[in-house]
């Protein structure tokens, strides 16, 4: 009998599939639905840490700055009416908790301390299994270093962990000169599991209007293999658990996941292109591939096309790359 259980940050899951953050997750009925589905856990959308500071009256000096040079950047802002307030992010996390049998994840998505103690002292009260920490900073100012942004990181994860006593992720950029450094100072600092990678939503030019505007691409499974790379390259030399996020839309891509050495894959993109119901398609592809080529278990794949464990692990470095460029004729 094939056995898809894993372990996730101390958590029993009955598969690999985790349903990260996306608007689908702001109906109850829908987290219903991925449960129904095969969701195995499930990272509910941020609370943003501007809407904490709005709450707290803080967010004045973010939305006035520059403003007299630039008065179109008060218009870029969003219109934070959308999103639910903290009050009702707290309800909403407690209300999925009843309404399920899964892990459900809460998220913070910013860049600093600030109202986040408070928040991810809230969020687990209410109930929540986990903690992710969605950190999407870009830094644009140049006098700020390398080594600044990595200590705002650790810091942050330090204060977050000394805060709850829940497990807690942080979700990353791939935009870090070194890369295992970065995840192994995260590993110290306290973090139970990294979320590779976070999707930095690159803005588009209006070139008649001379205008930046937002711009939304949905994942394709082509850009998990960036994930791929450096989850196979980490496994085994950090002791947080893996997450694979950013192009799972197969089983395959899940099974990719898990033998690079990712305790889970997380799906979003899947499931706004194709429904909630892709799950249960992902989950029993998941099942066959796995009876088909006779492994009896999910933890029996982890790693085994890691950096440590393939025959020639100079295929995760330069000799790749020229690899690469001989293959093509």
């Amino acid at each position: 009998m094939i056995n898809m259980t894993t372990n996730y940050m101390g958590l029993e899951l009955k598969s690999p599939l985790v349903v990260s953050a996306s608007p689908l997750c702001k109906k109850v009925d829908n987290i219903r639905k991925m449960e129904d589905a095969g969701a195995a856990g499930i990272v509910l959308h941020s609370l943003f840490e501007e809407q904490i500071m709005i709450e707290n009256q803080e967010l004045d000096r973010f939305l006035t700055q520059g403003s007299e040079s630039y008065a179109e950047s008060l218009s870029y802002f969003p219109n934070l009416d959308y999103y639910a307030g903290p009050q009702e992010y707290l309800k909403h996390v407690s209300e999925a908790k009843k309404a399920v049998n899964i892990p459900i994840i809460g998220s913070l998505n910013g860049v600093s301390t600030g109202g986040w103690i408070e928040y991810a002292k809230n969020i687990q009260a209410v109930g929540a299994d986990a903690l992710e920490l969605n950190i999407y900073y870009i830094p644009t100012n140049p006098d700020i270093t390398a080594q600044q942004i990595e200590r705002m990181y650790t810091d942050l994860v330090s204060d977050v962990k000394a805060s709850v006593n829940v497990p807690v992720a942080v979700k990353l950029s791939p935009y870090f000169s070194a890369m295992p450094n970065m995840a192994r100072q995260l590993d110290r600092a306290g973090a139970n599991a990294l979320v590779l990678f976070n999707r930095f939503y690159q803005p588009d030019l209006d070139i008649d209007n001379l205008k930046v505007k937002p711009n939304l691409n949905l994942s394709k499974s082509e850009e998990i293999r960036l994930r791929l790379r450096w989850i196979a390259i980490l496994f085994g030399h950090i002791k947080a658990d893996m997450a694979v996020t950013g192009g799972v839309h197969t089983a395959s891509d899940v099974v990719k996941s898990i033998m690079s050495g990712a305790n889970v894959a997380m799906m979003t993109s899947a499931l706004l292109q194709n429904g909630i119901e892709h799950l249960s398609k992902v989950t029993a592809d998941l099942k066959v591939w796995m009876e088909s080529h006779k492994y009896e278990s999910v933890t029996q794949m982890k790693g085994i096309t890691s950096q440590q464990k393939v025959a020639e692990p100079a295929a995760f470095e330069r000799a790749n790359y020229m690899k690469v460029l001989d293959s093509y004729k």
